[in-house]
C-alpha cells in the first residue's frame, strides 16, 4: 500500500513534534512524505501535480498542528483547489473513491481539554467533522485519526517516541 502524508504546518522549523514525525515517516519505504508548506510557500497550488499524487497512492494522510479547531490555512486552500468537482466528487468525480484517509494531529492543549466539559468542550473526533464528511463525499474511507495531544509539554524522548507510534498508527491494516 501506498501512502501520501501530506504535511502542513505554516511553522514546521519550530515544531519540534511536526518535524520530527515528518522526518521519521521519510525514512518508511512505502510512505511518500509531501510539505506543502515548503512547496507552496505562495500558496499557488498546481492542482494537476497535486491531484497526479493523489492518484498515485492508496492511503491519503494529512498531517498538521490543530489550527483554531482546524488545519492550517493552506491545507484549506489545497482542499479548496484540488478536491474539484467532477474529479474529487459529483456524478462523475470518483478519482478517490475507495481510496483511505486518515488524519494525523497535533495539539498544543492536553486532551482533557479536548472532551466535554474540557476547556474546548468537545473531542477532536467531533472537531475533524468537516474532515469526515469530506471522505464521504469523496468516497474514501474514513480511518482511526492518530493524535497527540499536550504537545508542548512531551520531552525529546516522548516526542521520538511519538513518530515511532505513528509510524505503527500508519502501518496498520484496517
Amino acid at each position: 500500500m501506498k501512502t501520501l502524508v501530506i504535511v502542513a504546518h505554516p511553522n514546521l522549523e519550530q515544531s519540534k513534534v511536526n518535524r520530527t514525525w515528518m522526518n521519521r515517516l521519510q525514512q518508511e519505504e512505502h510512505i511518500t512524505v509531501h510539505n506543502l508548506y515548503a512547496d507552496y510557500p505562495t500558496f499557488e497550488i498546481n492542482v494537476d501535480k497535486e491531484q497526479q499524487l493523489l492518484l498515485e497512492h492508496d492511503r491519503i494522510v494529512f498531517q498538521f498542528p490543530f489550527y483554531w479547531y482546524s488545519s492550517p490555512a493552506l491545507l484549506k486552500q489545497w482542499q479548496d483547489l484540488v478536491l474539484t468537482y467532477g474529479w474529487a466528487y459529483g456524478s462523475e468525480g470518483t478519482k478517490l473513491c475507495g481510496k483511505e484517509f486518515m488524519l494525523v494531529i497535533s495539539t498544543g492543549g492536553p486532551e482533557e481539554a479536548y472532551q466535554a466539559g474540557g476547556y474546548n468542550h468537545y473531542s477532536i473526533s467531533e472537531l475533524t467533522k468537516p474532515f469526515q464528511a469530506t471522505a464521504n463525499l469523496t468516497g474514501m474511507r474514513f480511518l482511526p485519526t492518530f493524535t497527540k495531544q499536550g504537545v508542548r509539554f512531551l520531552t525529546n524522548e516522548q516526542v521520538l517516541e511519538s513518530a515511532e507510534e505513528l509510524v505503527s498508527h500508519l502501518k496498520n491494516n484496517y
